[in-house]
Protein backbone atom coordinates (compact mmCIF):
# COMPACT_ATOMS: atom_id res chain seq x y z
CA UNK A 1 0.00 0.00 0.00
CA UNK A 2 1.26 3.50 -0.82
CA UNK A 3 0.63 6.64 1.22
CA UNK A 4 -2.05 7.94 -1.17
CA UNK A 5 -4.10 4.77 -0.66
CA UNK A 6 -3.63 4.54 3.12
CA UNK A 7 -6.79 5.76 4.86
CA UNK A 8 -5.96 7.83 7.96
CA UNK A 9 -8.25 9.19 10.68
CA UNK A 10 -6.55 11.99 12.61
CA UNK A 11 -7.47 12.95 16.20
CA UNK A 12 -6.38 16.14 17.94
CA UNK A 13 -7.56 19.44 19.36
CA UNK A 14 -5.05 22.24 20.20
CA UNK A 15 -2.60 24.24 18.11
CA UNK A 16 0.12 21.65 18.80
CA UNK A 17 -1.89 19.11 16.79
CA UNK A 18 -2.40 21.36 13.75
CA UNK A 19 1.17 21.23 12.38
CA UNK A 20 1.31 17.39 12.03
CA UNK A 21 -2.12 17.37 10.38
CA UNK A 22 -1.05 20.08 7.96
CA UNK A 23 2.12 18.11 7.16
CA UNK A 24 0.05 15.03 6.29
CA UNK A 25 -2.35 16.99 4.09
CA UNK A 26 0.31 18.99 2.28
CA UNK A 27 2.40 15.87 1.64
CA UNK A 28 -0.60 14.09 0.07
CA UNK A 29 -1.36 11.50 2.74
CA UNK A 30 -5.00 10.46 2.59
CA UNK A 31 -6.67 11.87 5.72
CA UNK A 32 -10.29 10.71 5.41
CA UNK A 33 -11.63 12.30 8.62
CA UNK A 34 -10.62 14.36 11.63
CA UNK A 35 -11.88 13.84 15.20
CA UNK A 36 -11.68 16.77 17.62
CA UNK A 37 -13.32 18.14 20.75
CA UNK A 38 -16.77 19.79 20.56
CA UNK A 39 -16.83 23.57 20.19
CA UNK A 40 -16.75 25.33 23.55
CA UNK A 41 -17.07 28.84 25.04
CA UNK A 42 -13.75 30.71 25.28
CA UNK A 43 -12.60 33.97 26.90
CA UNK A 44 -14.39 36.55 28.97
CA UNK A 45 -17.19 36.83 26.44
CA UNK A 46 -17.63 33.02 26.46
CA UNK A 47 -17.98 33.03 22.69
CA UNK A 48 -18.36 29.55 21.19
CA UNK A 49 -15.16 28.65 19.34
CA UNK A 50 -13.99 25.70 17.29
CA UNK A 51 -10.72 24.00 18.16
CA UNK A 52 -7.61 24.93 16.15
CA UNK A 53 -7.65 21.43 14.60
CA UNK A 54 -11.27 21.83 13.50
CA UNK A 55 -10.55 25.24 12.00
CA UNK A 56 -7.67 23.84 9.94
CA UNK A 57 -9.58 20.68 8.96
CA UNK A 58 -12.50 22.69 7.61
CA UNK A 59 -10.13 24.96 5.66
CA UNK A 60 -8.63 21.84 4.09
CA UNK A 61 -12.04 20.38 3.25
CA UNK A 62 -11.78 17.44 5.64
CA UNK A 63 -14.80 15.82 7.35
CA UNK A 64 -14.89 16.63 11.08
CA UNK A 65 -16.33 14.48 13.88
CA UNK A 66 -16.92 16.03 17.34
CA UNK A 67 -18.22 13.36 19.71
CA UNK A 68 -19.23 14.22 23.25
CA UNK A 69 -18.63 10.61 24.27
CA UNK A 70 -16.10 8.37 22.55
CA UNK A 71 -18.06 5.22 23.42
CA UNK A 72 -21.30 6.53 21.93
CA UNK A 73 -22.53 3.95 19.42
CA UNK A 74 -23.56 6.56 16.85
CA UNK A 75 -20.01 7.97 16.88
CA UNK A 76 -18.47 4.49 16.66
CA UNK A 77 -20.61 3.63 13.65
CA UNK A 78 -19.66 6.88 11.92
CA UNK A 79 -15.98 6.29 12.70
CA UNK A 80 -16.15 2.76 11.25
CA UNK A 81 -17.74 4.14 8.10
CA UNK A 82 -14.46 5.87 7.19
CA UNK A 83 -12.70 2.46 7.03
CA UNK A 84 -9.43 3.82 8.40
CA UNK A 85 -6.31 1.71 8.00
CA UNK A 86 -4.50 3.80 10.61
CA UNK A 87 -5.41 6.32 13.30
CA UNK A 88 -3.10 9.08 14.52
CA UNK A 89 -3.59 10.87 17.85
CA UNK A 90 -1.93 14.18 18.79
CA UNK A 91 -2.95 16.03 21.97
CA UNK A 92 -6.45 14.59 22.16
CA UNK A 93 -8.27 12.53 24.80
CA UNK A 94 -7.71 9.12 26.31
CA UNK A 95 -9.24 6.68 23.82
CA UNK A 96 -11.31 3.66 24.77
CA UNK A 97 -10.02 0.32 23.49
CA UNK A 98 -12.90 0.01 21.03
CA UNK A 99 -11.56 3.12 19.26
CA UNK A 100 -7.80 2.56 19.28
CA UNK A 101 -8.12 -1.07 18.21
CA UNK A 102 -10.47 -0.27 15.33
CA UNK A 103 -8.06 0.16 12.36
CA UNK A 104 -6.09 -2.87 11.13
CA UNK A 105 -2.74 -1.01 11.44
CA UNK A 106 -3.59 0.26 14.91
CA UNK A 107 -3.35 3.75 16.38
CA UNK A 108 -0.23 5.72 17.16
CA UNK A 109 0.22 8.78 19.35
CA UNK A 110 2.65 11.70 19.16
CA UNK A 111 3.78 12.63 22.69
CA UNK A 112 5.86 15.71 23.55
CA UNK A 113 8.54 14.01 25.64
CA UNK A 114 11.20 11.35 25.42
CA UNK A 115 9.13 8.46 26.70
CA UNK A 116 9.14 6.70 29.09
CA UNK A 117 9.97 9.98 30.83
CA UNK A 118 7.18 12.51 31.39
CA UNK A 119 4.12 10.43 30.79
CA UNK A 120 1.05 12.55 31.37
CA UNK A 121 -0.86 15.65 30.34
CA UNK A 122 1.84 18.36 30.63
CA UNK A 123 5.18 16.90 29.48
CA UNK A 124 6.67 20.12 28.09
CA UNK A 125 5.91 22.12 31.24
CA UNK A 126 7.37 19.56 33.61
CA UNK A 127 10.56 19.03 31.60
CA UNK A 128 11.30 22.76 31.85
CA UNK A 129 10.15 22.99 35.49
CA UNK A 130 12.55 20.18 36.39
CA UNK A 131 15.47 21.88 34.65
CA UNK A 132 15.97 19.19 32.00
CA UNK A 133 18.70 19.86 29.45
CA UNK A 134 16.90 18.02 26.67
CA UNK A 135 13.48 16.78 25.66
CA UNK A 136 11.87 15.64 22.44
CA UNK A 137 8.93 13.96 20.74
CA UNK A 138 7.95 10.30 20.61
CA UNK A 139 5.55 8.30 18.47
CA UNK A 140 4.23 5.12 20.04
CA UNK A 141 1.46 2.55 19.56
CA UNK A 142 -1.49 2.91 21.90
CA UNK A 143 -2.26 0.26 24.49
CA UNK A 144 -4.33 0.07 27.68
CA UNK A 145 -2.29 2.22 30.09
CA UNK A 146 -1.80 5.83 29.05
CA UNK A 147 1.52 6.76 27.39
CA UNK A 148 3.01 3.28 27.91
CA UNK A 149 2.83 1.75 24.42
CA UNK A 150 5.76 0.47 22.35
CA UNK A 151 7.87 3.23 20.83
CA UNK A 152 8.15 3.76 17.08
CA UNK A 153 10.36 6.85 16.65
CA UNK A 154 11.93 9.61 18.77
CA UNK A 155 13.65 12.93 18.08
CA UNK A 156 15.56 15.03 20.62
CA UNK A 157 16.21 18.74 21.14
CA UNK A 158 18.28 20.64 23.71
CA UNK A 159 16.57 22.98 26.17
CA UNK A 160 18.43 26.25 26.76
CA UNK A 161 18.72 27.47 30.34
CA UNK A 162 16.66 30.59 29.65
CA UNK A 163 13.93 28.99 27.52
CA UNK A 164 10.29 29.04 28.49
CA UNK A 165 7.73 26.32 27.90
CA UNK A 166 6.31 28.53 25.15
CA UNK A 167 9.47 28.40 23.05
CA UNK A 168 10.06 24.68 23.68
CA UNK A 169 6.42 23.99 22.73
CA UNK A 170 6.84 25.73 19.38
CA UNK A 171 10.03 23.85 18.53
CA UNK A 172 8.51 20.49 19.50
CA UNK A 173 5.42 21.30 17.45
CA UNK A 174 7.60 21.75 14.35
CA UNK A 175 9.55 18.59 15.17
CA UNK A 176 6.34 16.62 15.64
CA UNK A 177 5.14 17.75 12.22
CA UNK A 178 8.18 16.00 10.75
CA UNK A 179 7.99 12.90 12.93
CA UNK A 180 4.36 11.99 12.22
CA UNK A 181 4.78 11.50 8.42
CA UNK A 182 8.06 9.65 9.04
CA UNK A 183 6.20 7.30 11.40
CA UNK A 184 3.50 6.66 8.80
CA UNK A 185 6.20 5.87 6.22
CA UNK A 186 7.88 3.51 8.68
CA UNK A 187 4.64 1.61 9.27
CA UNK A 188 3.98 1.43 5.52
CA UNK A 189 7.48 0.05 4.90
CA UNK A 190 6.80 -3.07 6.95
CA UNK A 191 10.23 -2.68 8.60
CA UNK A 192 8.90 -1.26 11.84
CA UNK A 193 10.27 -2.60 15.13
CA UNK A 194 8.32 -1.11 18.01
CA UNK A 195 10.47 -0.92 21.16
CA UNK A 196 8.88 -1.68 24.56
CA UNK A 197 9.27 1.26 26.92
CA UNK A 198 10.59 -1.17 29.52
CA UNK A 199 13.75 -1.44 27.39
CA UNK A 200 14.36 2.31 27.68
CA UNK A 201 14.07 2.73 31.44
CA UNK A 202 16.94 4.73 32.99
CA UNK A 203 19.54 2.81 35.00
CA UNK A 204 18.27 4.47 38.16
CA UNK A 205 14.74 3.32 37.42
CA UNK A 206 13.48 6.84 38.18
CA UNK A 207 10.62 8.02 36.00
CA UNK A 208 9.41 11.61 36.12
CA UNK A 209 5.70 12.20 35.61
CA UNK A 210 3.90 15.05 33.86
CA UNK A 211 0.60 15.46 35.70
CA UNK A 212 -2.08 17.91 34.65
CA UNK A 213 -1.57 21.47 35.90
CA UNK A 214 -3.94 22.85 38.51
CA UNK A 215 -3.94 25.82 40.86
CA UNK A 216 -2.41 23.76 43.66
CA UNK A 217 0.68 22.64 41.71
CA UNK A 218 1.40 25.96 39.97
CA UNK A 219 1.83 28.04 43.15
CA UNK A 220 5.39 29.22 43.89
CA UNK A 221 7.01 27.80 47.04
CA UNK A 222 9.37 30.51 48.29
CA UNK A 223 11.11 27.94 50.51
CA UNK A 224 12.65 26.41 47.38
CA UNK A 225 16.16 27.40 46.20
CA UNK A 226 16.36 30.25 43.70
CA UNK A 227 17.31 28.02 40.75
CA UNK A 228 14.26 25.80 41.33
CA UNK A 229 11.97 28.84 41.44
CA UNK A 230 13.56 30.22 38.26
CA UNK A 231 12.88 26.94 36.42
CA UNK A 232 9.37 26.73 37.89
CA UNK A 233 8.46 30.20 36.58
CA UNK A 234 9.85 29.65 33.07
CA UNK A 235 8.26 26.19 32.98
CA UNK A 236 4.81 27.73 33.47
CA UNK A 237 5.35 30.64 31.06
CA UNK A 238 3.22 31.62 29.16
CA UNK A 239 0.43 29.36 30.37
CA UNK A 240 -0.96 28.81 32.95
CA UNK A 241 1.73 30.94 34.70
CA UNK A 242 3.24 30.48 38.14
CA UNK A 243 1.41 32.40 40.83
CA UNK A 244 1.71 33.63 44.39
CA UNK A 245 -0.17 35.84 46.86
CA UNK A 246 1.24 39.20 47.96
CA UNK A 247 0.30 40.29 51.47
CA UNK A 248 0.98 43.94 52.36
CA UNK A 249 -0.26 47.00 54.22
CA UNK A 250 -1.62 49.80 52.02
CA UNK A 251 -2.69 53.07 53.66
CA UNK A 252 -2.99 51.30 56.99
CA UNK A 253 -5.12 48.41 55.66
CA UNK A 254 -4.02 44.77 55.16
CA UNK A 255 -4.33 43.73 51.52
CA UNK A 256 -3.79 40.38 49.80
CA UNK A 257 -3.31 40.34 46.03
CA UNK A 258 -2.87 37.26 43.79
CA UNK A 259 -0.05 37.70 41.28
CA UNK A 260 0.95 35.71 38.23
CA UNK A 261 4.72 35.66 37.76
CA UNK A 262 6.10 35.40 34.21
CA UNK A 263 9.77 36.26 34.67
CA UNK A 264 12.35 36.33 37.47
CA UNK A 265 16.08 36.61 37.96
CA UNK A 266 18.21 35.16 40.76
CA UNK A 267 20.91 36.43 43.07
CA UNK A 268 22.84 34.15 45.43
CA UNK A 269 23.41 35.88 48.77
CA UNK A 270 23.34 35.30 52.53
CA UNK A 271 20.58 36.97 54.58
CA UNK A 272 18.54 36.34 57.72
CA UNK A 273 15.05 36.99 56.33
CA UNK A 274 12.22 34.50 56.20
CA UNK A 275 11.43 33.03 52.74
CA UNK A 276 8.83 35.17 51.00
CA UNK A 277 9.92 38.44 52.61
CA UNK A 278 10.04 41.25 50.05
CA UNK A 279 12.48 44.12 49.69
CA UNK A 280 12.00 47.01 47.22
CA UNK A 281 13.35 50.46 46.42
CA UNK A 282 9.76 51.52 45.78
CA UNK A 283 10.49 52.51 42.19
CA UNK A 284 12.36 49.94 40.13
CA UNK A 285 12.69 46.53 41.75
CA UNK A 286 11.02 43.96 43.94
CA UNK A 287 13.02 41.03 45.25
CA UNK A 288 11.92 38.09 47.34
CA UNK A 289 14.00 36.32 50.01
CA UNK A 290 14.58 32.60 49.40
CA UNK A 291 16.85 30.21 51.34
CA UNK A 292 19.93 30.76 49.17
CA UNK A 293 19.47 34.43 48.20
CA UNK A 294 17.00 36.55 46.29
CA UNK A 295 14.52 36.16 43.45
CA UNK A 296 13.78 39.43 41.64
CA UNK A 297 10.34 39.77 40.07
CA UNK A 298 10.91 40.91 36.48
CA UNK A 299 7.45 40.47 34.97
CA UNK A 300 4.19 40.02 36.88
CA UNK A 301 0.45 40.31 36.47
CA UNK A 302 -1.96 41.42 39.20
CA UNK A 303 -5.51 40.06 38.97
CA UNK A 304 -7.54 41.93 36.36
CA UNK A 305 -4.48 43.68 34.89
CA UNK A 306 -2.09 43.11 32.01
CA UNK A 307 1.42 41.70 32.55
CA UNK A 308 3.87 44.43 33.56
CA UNK A 309 7.39 45.06 34.83
CA UNK A 310 8.16 45.53 38.51
CA UNK A 311 8.67 49.27 37.99
CA UNK A 312 5.29 49.57 36.23
CA UNK A 313 3.66 47.73 39.11
CA UNK A 314 5.28 49.96 41.74
CA UNK A 315 4.18 53.11 39.92
CA UNK A 316 0.59 52.07 40.59
CA UNK A 317 0.91 52.89 44.30
CA UNK A 318 0.51 56.45 45.58
CA UNK A 319 2.16 55.33 48.81
CA UNK A 320 4.78 52.59 49.11
CA UNK A 321 3.20 49.47 50.66
CA UNK A 322 4.65 48.16 53.93
CA UNK A 323 5.28 44.71 55.37
CA UNK A 324 5.24 43.00 51.96
CA UNK A 325 5.45 39.20 51.93
CA UNK A 326 4.70 36.55 49.35
CA UNK A 327 3.21 33.18 50.12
Amino acid sequence: MNKEALRIVYMGTPEFAVAPLRALVENHYRVVAVVTMPDKPVGRGMKIQASPVKQYALSAGLPVLQPERLKDEAFLQELRSYRADLQIVVAFRMLPQVVWQMPPMGTFNLHASLLPQYRGAAPIHWAVINGEKETGVTTFLLQHEIDTGNILLQERIAIAGDETTGSVHDRLMALGAQLVPRTVDLLLSGRCRAVPQQDLLPASGELRAAPKLFKDNTRIDWHQPSDRIYDFVRGLNPYPAAWTTMSMTVEGRPVSVPLKIFGVSCEKAAHDLAPGSVRTDGKHWLKVAVPDGWVALERLQPAGKKPMTASEYLRGFQQLPKDITLF
